[in-house]
């Protein structure tokens, strides 16, 4: 069959029925239309802030769309959330040129997912081998150092490893649901003290306050006016500069609100956190979140025991609380690997970061199996 890749430089130029005719089927939030738009058309992830949008589309003899892709030509590394910054460093001070390069994800999103997006009629393997090498072919094209597809399901992983790119492994904290009708079904999964413990933490972070979880018509600007203050407040205490536009979060409100949770905490009628979740067809993704009061345990609450009680009650098998944090794990949320694979064009720095990378995947899924054994706050940490 003759297929036929093209490349556009925004998402509207595929167009939502297109697009979403690939993604929808998937489940995942992140690759659908609207958050993608969103972040384009908020100036989030926009070219002026790095992210030049390279978009692919793959078509089939008759010219209809069969996949589509999420790709990016990056002129930093910032909010990926799988880190790069040495292999730039010892390529630029060998005196290469490291940007721009090409990625492949859903901006600020470190939330495993499809990659390769396939419409349901068309052959998925014959989809996804045709978007990776049209990715590989763009990234010459451009000029681009190296190719990075982050957070990835495991399949497409193993996929893009037979196809010759860099397999990555890492970890994140994420909490399964194992048939639990309630949140004391979960507590009586964990050991004696953790069983106190959360539920020590989770009264003194209630004390006083309102905690309501708002999804769907329920959510309206007033919210997003005060979440956003709390986005900014912590995002500039963290990391500098929060990299999501308050019209980001008025575009998600308006046309993904019935796939958002939003934990809103307030005392006397007034709002003072929150948390953004985001649904899936089988999971809840924890996203940003923040606070302009300092109450003990409340991070806890809103972004953890939350979203364990929603999940329970949508039945959803899993919450997925974002990148890092090893305090998870007293929470429920247990080490779980998450993939990436790069491809990187010059051979000089092709070669070190295979070494690198094989060496990297072997501590971390020891780690994983360590961390298990030694911290899981299950009764039966199997």
């Amino acid at each position: 069959m003759s297929l036929e890749v093209r490349v556009h430089d925004r998402i509207a130029a595929i167009g939502q029925a297109d697009w979403d005719a690939c993604a929808l089927p998937t489940g995942d939030p992140f690759v659908c239309y609207d958050f993608l738009h969103a972040c384009e058309a908020s100036g989030s992830a926009a070219p002026r802030q790095g992210w030049g949008p390279r978009h692919l589309s793959l078509h089939d003899p008759e010219g209809a769309t069969i996949g589509v892709m999420p790709l990016y030509l990056k002129s930093h590394s910032q909010g990926e959330y799988v880190f790069d910054h040495n292999w730039a460093d010892a390529w630029q001070r060998a005196g290469g040129q490291y940007y721009p390069k090409l990625l492949g994800a859903v901006p600020f999103t470190p939330a495993t997912g499809p990659r390769f997006l396939c419409h349901p009629s068309a052959d998925a393997g014959l989809v996804r081998e045709a978007l990776i090498q049209g990715a590989l072919q763009l990234c010459d094209h451009e000029g681009a150092s190296s190719l990075h597809v982050n957070f990835p399901t495991e399949a497409e992983w193993r996929d893009m490893t037979e196809a010759g790119l860099l397999p990555r492994l890492d970890m994140q904290f994420i909490w399964s649901n194992h048939d639990y009708a309630t949140f004391d079904d979960f507590l009586a999964a964990l050991s004696s003290n953790r069983r106190k413990t959360i539920r020590r933490e989770r009264r003194d972070a209630q004390a006083g306050l309102d905690i309501r979880v708002l999804t769907g018509s329920d959510i309206e600007e007033a919210h997003w006016d005060a979440f956003f203050a709390f986005y900014i407040d912590t995002g500039s205490r963290k990391w500098g500069r929060p990299y999501l536009t308050r019209d980001f979060f008025s575009r998600i409100g308006a046309t993904m609100a019935d796939r958002i949770a939003l934990v809103m905490a307030f005392r006397d009628g007034q709002p003072i956190a929150g948390a953004l979740n985001l649904i899936g067809r089988d999971a809840l993704y924890g996203r940003q979140w923040g606070t302009l009061d300092d109450v003990p345990f409340l991070h806890f609450e809103l972004c953890y025991y939350q979203a364990i009680e929603f999940a329970i009650s949508r039945g959803l098998s899993r919450v997925e609380a974002g990148a890092q944090g090893e305090h998870k794990i007293a929470r429920g949320y247990l080490p779980t690997p998450v993939y990436s694979a790069h491809y990187i064009a010059p051979r000089g720095l092709r070669e070190p970061v295979a070494r690198y990378l094989e060496q990297e995947r072997e501590g971390v899924a020891a780690g994983i199996e360590a961390m298990t054994l030694e911290y899981s706050p299950y009764r039966d940490p199997a």
